[in-house]
């Protein structure tokens, strides 16, 4: 079996191994059709680690995927040979406290894929994953858009966990593919007033294409004077989609009291630096997102009924062999990439 791995920073190349087979009675053995490159595949490809995850090479990535069903294990069910399906990366226990109380996301027992130290990643011919992580698709949606079903499945938690509300004013902070991803859901729910803010003009452009009624580039402009200036009170819920210190500085202050501000990006730092004066007197709220929480079979029904458009976010796509091309343009946000799909 042939996979693309991460050989070094900023390296990948062609290696060989054995063909995956089923070991469980629940599991499916998979041949990969398509992945998607995802921001956080860059923390691996850039540095080598998320946190205290460190990269052992060579390593496969990826975790934003779909295929067809090659064999089934003796206990599923609904599943069958020569089916398509999206992948959910997550593979969560369900035993332990997090589980038992419905927060598989955050299982204490979790394997994830590509994720370092705990199992590889998609960027291969086959994989074999729980029959739980596999979502039938119809005729009707392409294997590539299927991908988005992933990151779409974030931006849906994150925005269902903040509660966004018809009316709402939204601000989004880095319009990355989880932003644009949240722009759009946030759209369907009914936000009246979305404010994007990127360092990269060319996603501006895109998020004004998209229903955004304020965009601003933070290294050209005071972004925080130019949102308040549109919202003198203040933004009901702001989206940290970049992890940056001077993302969350500004949303802060772009804040209404009692507002909600969720920190979906990663950040690449350890700690936070936090106005302890401001957050106090505007009495903010801070939720992290971890991911998503059942939330994948909600985002393949929104894309198949066309009520999230995912279509117009996909920009680049490479064959199996350039998946290292692919990387590289993803990490240096070249030739107006937004999300660069791998056909495998």
């Amino acid at each position: 079996m042939k996979s693309m791995a991460l050989t070094g920073i900023a390296e990948m190349g062609m290696i060989t191994g054995s063909n995956p087979g089923i070991k469980n009675d629940n599991e499916v053995l998979i041949q990969v059709s398509h992945m998607g490159v995802c921001g956080s595949d860059m923390h691996y490809y850039s540095t080598g680690q998320i946190g205290d995850n460190k990269v052992e090479y060579p390593f496969v990535l990826g975790h934003e995927g779909s295929g067809v069903i090659v064999e089934t294990g003796a206990a599923v069910a609904g599943l069958k040979k020569g089916q398509r399906i999206a992948i959910e990366p997550a593979m969560p226990c369900h035993k332990c406290d997090q589980c038992l109380n419905g927060r598989t996301h955050t299982c204490r027992n979790m394997i994830f894929l590509g994720s370092a130290g705990q199992a590889p990643g998609l960027l291969s011919e086959r994989i074999v994953m729980p029959a739980e992580s596999c979502f039938p698709i119809p005729e009707s949606l392409q294997s590539d858009l299927a991908v988005m079903a992933e990151p779409l499945s974030i931006a849906v938690w994150a925005a269902d966990l903040a509660g966004v509300q018809t009316g709402m004013s939204i601000g989004i902070l880095g319009i990355g593919p989880i932003g644009m991803s949240l722009m759009n859901y946030c759209r369907f729910l009914g936000a009246e007033k979305i404010y994007v803010t990127d360092k990269l003009d060319y996603r501006l452009i895109m998020a004004e294409k998209a229903g955004g009624v304020w965009t601003g580039n933070p290294d050209k402009s005071d972004v925080v004077s130019g949102i308040n200036h549109e919202e003198p009170l203040g933004i009901d819920i702001v989206f940290d989609c970049c992890g940056m210190q001077e993302a969350m500085d500004q949303g802060i202050e772009i804040l209404k009291p009692g507002g909600k501000i969720m920190i979906v990006g990663i950040p690449e730092f350890d700690n936070w630096i936090l106005s302890a004066d401001l957050t106090r007197r505007k009495e903010v709220c801070f939720q992290n997102v971890r991911r998503q929480n059942d939330r994948m079979q909600k985002a393949i029904d929104l894309i198949v009924e066309s009520k999230v458009d995912m279509s117009s976010m996909i920009t680049h796509r490479f064959p199996f062999e350039s998946a290292g091309k692919a990387f590289d343009i993803v990490s240096g946000y070249r030739e107006g990439v937004m999300k660069a799909i791998i056909e495998i």
